[in-house]
């Protein structure tokens, strides 16, 4: 059993993953042996179209390996995984009918949460309506997250808002050289705009100046207005609550007014496409995992980075690494499976109370549950920076990626 996607999905996705030979590879021998068990349903939406397509297709491509690998291995306490996936088109209604759907209609037997703060609000308030249990590894807002069976697969912290800002501020520090201004510049998406509204509080707190602070509407295609606001400004700091592929566009449009940020940072970019970028040389963000050491350096991160890259390469993918978006999914799934192999059972309450009272082993780290809204602490989110076309790690210095270090101007 594999995916099974349903219109208007099937049209939208790049490449699908199912005929690929790193997944084909020895799929006879475990197809026909889960062929004597009923499969599990798990089903999920997915923003395969609309503003959020290009970090929708990198969860896409995360599920469908830890499903693959997941079913070669045996599936699901001996039952093979099948995977429903429907495409929410970056839309949070479109988000919640499906989750409606996929409960009452398509009965799967478990969910996993869809990628972006809103559709995981709109997602999570059908999950409480049928008491399912609702991981889900993007939420910009966690205190939002009042469901007792949600639990974040993110490492950002119960604070995000104030996590990024400190991070970021305190790895400047570092450099001897810190910013003095810094220009806020960030989409209306909820959880970017919470984080950008942080980001200014904590500058002021700290004596810095902020002589931009400006808020641009949620899939906003012109930045040449914002770009030229963002060059009268010039900020030692640029600060983008960046969503998809708002980074890229910014970072053009500036190139249009011949203007480069001395030092920028961009909060939920569409990795791939920024990296490669030559504008977006030394840009910063954050991250929990990414396809160079320390994060492969275990053997299921490493395993995890091949599998993608494999999978990546055969989509055409420009940027085929993992990244911080895939790590959280990844995780997502590694947290839903242990508890499932933990409990013997499919029972949502059985599992949420399993995973509340446990610690779990995951790509991005080992996770507990026992912070706020069911979020584990800050320590494992780490800063990093595009390098020679390629995100590596940089803060804090002792968890940065061997031979590296973060460049300031």
């Amino acid at each position: 059993m594999g995916t099974r996607m349903f219109e208007p999905s099937r049209r939208a996705v790049v490449a699908g993953l199912a005929g690929l030979p790193w997944l084909a590879a020895g799929q006879g021998a475990w197809a026909q042996a889960a062929a004597s068990g009923q499969p599990v349903r798990i089903g999920q939406s997915l923003s395969l179209t609309g503003p959020l397509a290009q970090t929708g297709l990198i969860h896409k491509i995360v599920s469908e390996i830890f499903v693959a690998k997941t079913n070669r291995e045996g599936g699901l306490l001996g039952r093979p995984i099948d995977y429903v996936l429907l495409d929410d088109q970056s839309k949070p209604d479109t988000a919640r009918t499906l989750y409606e759907r996929l409960i009452t209609s398509e009965k799967v037997d478990l969910i996993q949460g869809p990628y972006g703060t809103a559709a995981i609000l709109a997602a999570m308030g059908v999950a409480q309506r049928y008491k399912k249990l609702f991981i889900q590894c993007s939420l910009g807002l966690p205190e939002l997250a009042t469901y007792e069976w949600h639990f974040a697969a993110t490492v950002g912290g119960a604070e995000a808002d104030h996590t990024f800002p400190v991070k970021l501020l305190e790895a400047l520090g570092s450099t001897g050289n810190p910013p003095k201004t810094v220009a806020v510049v960030t989409s209306k998406f909820p959880s970017a705009q919470r984080a950008g509204q942080g980001m200014k509080a904590i500058a002021e707190q700290r004596g810095l100046k902020v002589p931009l602070f400006l808020e641009y509407d949620f899939g906003t295609h012109e930045f040449g207005t914002i770009a030229a606001r963002v060059k009268d400004a010039d900020p030692d700091l640029l600060w983008v609550g960046a969503l998809g592929v708002d980074g890229n566009l910014l970072l053009e449009a500036l190139e249009r007014v011949d203007y480069k940020p001395r030092r920028h940072f961009y909060l939920y970019p569409s990795s791939g496409p920024l990296a490669v970028l030559p504008a977006a040389d030394n840009a910063l963000s954050v991250t929990n995992f990414e396809d160079v050491p320390p994060f492969t350096d275990s053997k299921e991160g490493g395993e995890f980075a091949r599998l993608f890259r494999a999978a990546a390469e055969t989509a055409n993918l420009p940027y085929p690494h993992a990244d911080s978006q895939a790590g959280y999914e990844y995780a997502g799934w590694q947290i839903l499976t242990a508890a499932v192999n933990a409990t013997k059972s499919f029972d949502d309450a059985k599992l949420a109370q399993w995973i509340e009272a446990s610690e779990i082993d995951t790509v991005v780290g080992r996770r507990d549950f026992k912070g706020k809204w069911h979020n584990s602490s800050t320590d494992l989110q780490l800063l990093r920076q595009i390098q020679g076309k390629k995100w590596v790690a940089v803060w804090p210095a002792d968890k940065a990626t061997p031979g590296v270090k973060l460049a300031a101007p």
